[in-house]
This record gives C-alpha cells, structure tokens and sequence, in this order.
C-alpha cells in the first residue's frame, strides 16, 4: 500500500493533533493488517463428466446450498405429502438439532472474531484499617481510608494473522454448519415422501389382497357347490380354500408395514406415532415427469456438496492458524487511574497514575512439535479435499442413478401393462375351463396365482418408480420448474448452454499461495 504525503503546512480550524480515540482506532487497524501466513484458500477441481449419460443437455455448476429448492413435494399430487411436508423444517428433530449446532457455530465466529479487538477493564477499591502508633506519650489508634480506582487495556495485536485465520476457519464451519442443517431439512423431506409413497403401497396393495380374497371367495363357493354335487374331487375344495387363506393371510400381514410406515411418518414431522392418524386411501401418488435436458446447474443446490467444500476452506484456514505458531506472541497492556490514602480527594491530578507494558514471547525449541501441528493441518486437508471430491462424484452417482431407474422402470412398466391384462384374461379363461370340465383346478389355482403376482410386481415397479423420483428430487437439491428451465433468461437454462461453467472442471491440484 502507497501512503501520500503532503508539505503543505495545515491551516484554519482542521489543523491539530487527533485525538486519542482516532489514534487508538488506527493503531487498532494498523497492527490487524499485519500479513496473514498460511495458504490462501483455492477451491480444487475435480474431473468430472461434462454431461449426465442419462440425459442430454447437462452442464456443471458452482456449488450454491442457499439456491431455491422450492415446494417440489407437490409434484406428486398427494394432499397427504402436501400437508405434512411443511412441518419438517419446524418439527423434524434432527432438523432442530441442527439448527441448534448451526446457531453455536454462528456464536463461535462471533466468539473468534472478539480476539480482534483489546479487552477494556475497570478496577476498583476502598479500604479502611485501623493501625496503632507509640508516641511519646503512650500507644494511640489511627483509623486510615485508602482507596483505588484504575482502568486497564489489554491487546494482543494480529500481526500475523492467527486471529483472522481463526476467524476465517469458524466462519467456513458455520457455512458448512449451515449446509448441513439445510440437507438434513432436505433429507428428511426426502424421506417423509418416502415414507408416503411406501404407505400409499401399502394401501394399494390392501386393496388388491381385498379384490383377491372376494374373488377367492367366490371361486371357493363355486368349487363346493361342485363338490357337494360330486362332480370334482374333494382335493379341489382344499386348493381353493387353501388359496383363499393364505391370501387373507398375507391380507393382514400388510397391516404391519402399513402401521411402521405411519408410525415413522408421525416421527418425521415430530409427533408421538399415537398423534397422528392416516387414513385409508386408494390413490396412489402421481409420477413427477422429468423434463428432457433438465441442467447439472441443480447439482449446485445440494447442501452436502456446500456443506463438503466449506469444511475444506475451514481446514485450509486451520492451516494458517498452525503456522502462526512460528512467530512470536506478542501482547501490550496498559494501565490508568488513580490511588490515594485517605480516601477523600481520590479523583484528584496529583493521584494519577499510570502504566504502559508489553511483552513478546517466543518459543526457540519444541521439540517439532509446531511442525507436526502444520503437518496435521496439512494432512486434515487432504482428507477433506478426497471428501469433497468423493461427494461430488457421488452426487453425479446417485443422479445417474436415479435417471437410469426412471428409464429401465419406465420401460418395464410398459411391458407389465400388457402382463397385467394378459394375466388377468388368462385367469378367467382357466376358470371358464375349469367349469366346463376341460381343466383341472390346478391349472385355475396356477392361473390366478400368477394374475395376483403379475399385479402385485406392477404395483411394486410403481412404487420403484415413485421412489426413485424422490430420490431424484433429493440428489438434485430440491425441484425444478419447467418454465423456468425453458426460460432463456434463467439462470438454469443459461447454463445449459454453458458448458464451461463447472463445478471442479480439469483436474488441477488445490494451490496453497503462501503469503509472508
């Protein structure tokens, strides 16, 4: 920094000494922009894929855990998830959990950046004693008031920037504190859908063990009718019967399930299980559609990926606070105000007093130890760099993951379409048969058993489905709007046509720029 200085001799009323307050706060100033040692903090790279292999139209992105996520619970049409998903963000405990660490890391910062700054004090006394004197004429008393009044300033000035590193590192823990806290919000909104969705199974398939008992019940009637005539052997009764037991059986095993999910539904949004009661539904959840060419520029919005890089820029500053350590502490004090014996006429000039000091110390052998302290930190470091990558290529992961499910689902899907009408028509041509006597009842208790696990294996790879779209919702950091992806002037849509906008482009090592 250049100072410039003038010759021109001062005039008129702006000429004078400053005053004490003005050079106590540049002299503040001066010794806390002293030089930081250290490695300034560079976000490394990581080699990632310029596109998703799902999907087209996919670029990548700064991470950014404050982006809007947005009410991308509604995309699935259930008034259910739309009326407790909301309560997650207030009620969750794991979500207040974290908010309670994030308001400490909030304090700590607070707490660090406190050392910047000198620590004011104020001292006094008073005292009253009695004392005896010989005199010539005998042994007297002499009653004594003393009294003290002092202010004292400690300081120990940043020359090195230990503080700011200090202050640097908390504040990075606290962004990072502060992602964490919005992906358990995120996470367990995720797994409230989750929990839905599998309850909403639950109920569909109660539904469809209903339709199969009634039919079994019926198929059970006819089979005895035909046996009380004698025209079957009684062996079919005990197929039909047997059939219609098990699945009243499997009927009722569902009801566990249904009650586990309700009762984790219930704990999701911080109610006691008995608190809450879901009712009966025969809707399933609607399918969210994924618009082709959706941008990575979402993948931003995923708080562990935040939270994952602030806790690197925190080591990196803890880097800093270890080589610190090298230099000598270095603390000045001083002290005012004014002493008198006796007490009256304390607050007098002729009482002042006063002290200036100052101390610097400097450690000349530790045995190594400040050099494994860096060496530490160093190492600390690395570790959260190999995170920080691993959780990137792991969000790239769990994306492509739950785009190849939807595809691989969603073709599957197609397929059953036709199992499912193809069974069912099967199940009640063998029963025709069965009663023209051109079949046996095994062939009818074959056919229906593969109608009812046709159903059952359609509605389960709807299930799949649904839940890999929660997923998604989840591994993208929140939802997305489809006008605003089309919309050339948003962000989103921007980016898609940004390909260098990356968020680890090339695969550069993480620079440590060492500042004297």
């Amino acid at each position: 920094m250049t100072m410039k200085t003038s010759t021109e001799p001062m005039t008129g009323p702006r000429c004078g000494l400053p005053s004490v307050a003005t050079l106590a706060v540049a002299l503040l100033a001066l010794f806390n922009a002293g030089c930081m040692v250290g490695p300034d903090y560079h976000r490394p790279q990581v080699s990632v894929p310029a596109t998703f292999s799902e999907l087209p139209g996919w670029t990548q992105a700064e991470p950014n855990a404050t982006g809007p996520k947005g009410t991308w619970w509604t995309a699935f049409n259930d008034p259910l998830i739309d009326e407790l998903e909301p309560l997650v963000a207030v009620s969750n405990q794991t979500v207040r959990a974290d908010y309670a660490n994030y308001q400490q890391a909030l304090a700590e910062v607070r707490a660090a950046h406190a050392a910047l700054f000198p620590t004011i004090g104020a001292t006094g006394s008073a005292t009253r004693e009695r004392a005896s004197t010989t005199t010539l004429n005998g042994t007297a008393a002499r009653i004594a008031n003393a009294g003290s009044l002092e202010g004292n300033v400690s300081w120990a000035p940043d020359l090195w920037g230990q503080v700011r590193r200090t202050v640097e590192e908390n504040a990075a823990s606290a962004q990072s504190t502060e992602a964490t806290l919005a992906n358990a919000t995120l996470s367990e909104q995720v797994a409230l859908a989750t929990a839905i969705i599998e309850l909403r199974t639950s109920d569909a398939n109660i539904d469809l063990l209903q339709e199969t008992v009634v039919a079994y019940q019926h198929y059970l009637d006819v089979v005895s009718e035909q046996d009380r005539a004698g025209t079957i052997p009684p062996s079919d009764v005990i197929t039909a019967r047997s059939q219609l037991n098990t699945a009243k059986s499997d009927l009722i095993a569902l009801g566990v399930a249904r009650a586990q999910n309700a009762h984790a539904i219930a704990v999701l949004v911080g109610k006691n299980p008995e608190e809450l009661s879901v009712t009966h539904s025969t809707a399933m959840p609607a399918l969210p559609s994924v618009p082709v060419g959706v941008p990575s520029t979402l993948l931003e919005r995923r708080p562990d990926i935040a939270a994952a890089e602030r806790k690197m820029a925190a080591q990196n500053a803890a880097i800093g606070v270890e080589v610190a350590a090298y230099y000598p502490d270095i603390s000045l004090s001083a002290v005012a105000g004014f002493t008198q014996s006796p007490l009256s006429g304390l607050l007098k000039a002729a009482n002042y007093v006063w002290s200036l000091g100052g101390s610097a110390t400097e450690t000349l052998f530790d045995g190594g130890l400040r050099s494994a302290d860096v060496d530490a930190a160093k190492a600390a470091y690395d570790a959260t760099v190999a995170n920080y990558r691993g959780t990137v290529l792991g969000a790239f992961q769990n994306v492509e993951d739950d785009l190849s499910g939807l595809r691989i689902l969603a073709d599957q899907a197609v397929v059953l379409e036709t199992a499912v009408r193809d069974a069912d028509h099967g199940a009640e041509i063998a029963f025709n048969e069965y009663q023209a006597g051109t079949v046996d009842y095994t062939t009818v208790a074959t056919a229906q058993a593969t109608q009812l696990t046709t159903r059952q294996t359609a509605l389960n790879v709807q299930e799949s489905r649904l839940l890999h779209a929660a997923s998604l919702f989840g591994d993208l950091g929140g939802g997305w709007s489809t006008e605003d992806l089309h919309d050339p002037r948003h962000p989103a849509a921007a980016a898609s046509s940004a390909t260098s906008a990356a968020i680890m482009p090339g695969a550069r090592q993480a620079r440590h720029d060492q500042n004297d």
